[in-house]
């Protein structure tokens, strides 16, 4: 008896363990695309949870959730295994029939993305967002080319003395990568302005206009008669604007905070120059993204050119080491 007792005990703990080491193996990402911080109320509550399929947003998302509720309305919280995660977003962020090196630059700056912000994020209810808060994830992979730069990169982070970074990236750029300070007014060791390698992308160039009724209405500004540039960041970007009032008064704004105002796929990037028209002003520019770290065309682009994964991250992260870790 005693014998049985401790066999099941034994086994009693190895379950135990099994279900940590797979709950480790995991990552929690909020069903949220809005441009806004998320911002879960307190008295949040637990309605239930599922395991299967859901559809939301017009999207399938599988794996188990955790829903919550309160004055804004449901909150679905997606618990998945983290290469399945990985695979979800490459698919997400890449295009498809991408060079095979291109995918795995992207598979490895993904999972560092999620490792950093799991670790970062451990003790609260998501690590991540399903929108461009985080990393775009859309849920089941069906490319097996993708499948194959996600297993063949198995595990890979990087790294910079011995911790995962930030691995910040965007879409494509042109001239040199932004650095970061200009953005959040935090700086990396690893995120240096760098070539952003891109040729022929399809945001080579871009055209947006606005009349100032609707840049005031963003701004939550009256009466705005007129903006300009007042100053550039040290890669070429806009840093802050002059906005001209009807009363005489004058304010100033940063770049980055207008585009969040207007909308990041209203206003692209803060690569751009201005002009004014009799309906309003004329934004003209090139990019796509904030322009720090990796540009995932321009990684394209050295894929195409022979380089491999290893020599496309080295780029545009110096200084950071490739590893494989544990999650």
């Amino acid at each position: 008896m005693k014998r049985a007792f401790y066999l099941i005990i034994i086994l009693f703990i190895l379950l135990l363990s099994f279900g940590q080491s797979m709950a480790e193996d995991n990552i929690k990402v909020l069903i949220y695309e809005d441009t806004i911080t998320p911002a879960p109320s307190k008295d949040a509550k637990d309605i239930g949870s599922l395991n299967g399929k859901l559809f939301l947003n017009g999207r399938h998302y599988t794996g188990s959730f955790e829903i919550k509720k309160d004055n804004n309305g449901l909150q679905f919280i997606n618990s998945i295994p983290f290469e399945k995660y990985v695979e979800g977003v490459v698919a997400s962020e890449a295009g498809r029939d991408w060079e095979i090196e291109a995918l795995k630059a992207q598979a490895v700056i993904s999972r560092t993305y999620a490792v950093f912000h799991k670790l970062a994020n451990g003790e609260k209810e998501f690590h991540l967002t399903s929108g461009v808060l985080s990393q775009l994830y859309k849920d089941e992979n069906n490319d097996p080319l993708i499948t194959r730069a996600v297993s063949e990169t198995g595990g890979e982070i990087l790294t910079y003395n011995g911790a995962p970074i930030e691995s910040l990236y965007h879409s494509v750029c042109y001239g040199k990568t932004e650095v970061p300070e200009e953005v959040w007014g935090t700086s990396y060791p690893y995120l240096k302005p760098v070539e952003c390698n891109n040729k022929n992308t399809p945001y080579e160039n871009w055209e947006r206009k606005f009349t100032l009724e609707d840049i005031g209405k963003a701004l939550n500004i009256n009466g705005i008669k007129d903006i300009t540039i007042s100053s550039f960041t040290s890669t070429g970007r806009v840093k802050t604007l002059s906005i001209a009032k009807d009363n005489n008064e004058a304010a100033e704004i940063k770049a980055t905070e207008l585009r969040k105002l207007m909308g990041y796929n209203k206003l692209p990037s803060t690569s751009f120059l201005l002009k004014k028209e009799s309906n309003g002003m004329v934004f003209e520019g090139n990019g796509w993204g904030h322009g720090v770290g990796l540009s995932q065309w321009g990684a394209l682009e050295m894929a195409r050119e022979g380089k491999d994964y290893r020599e496309i991250l080295a780029h545009y992260y110096p200084g950071t080491v490739i590893e494989k870790r544990q999650y």
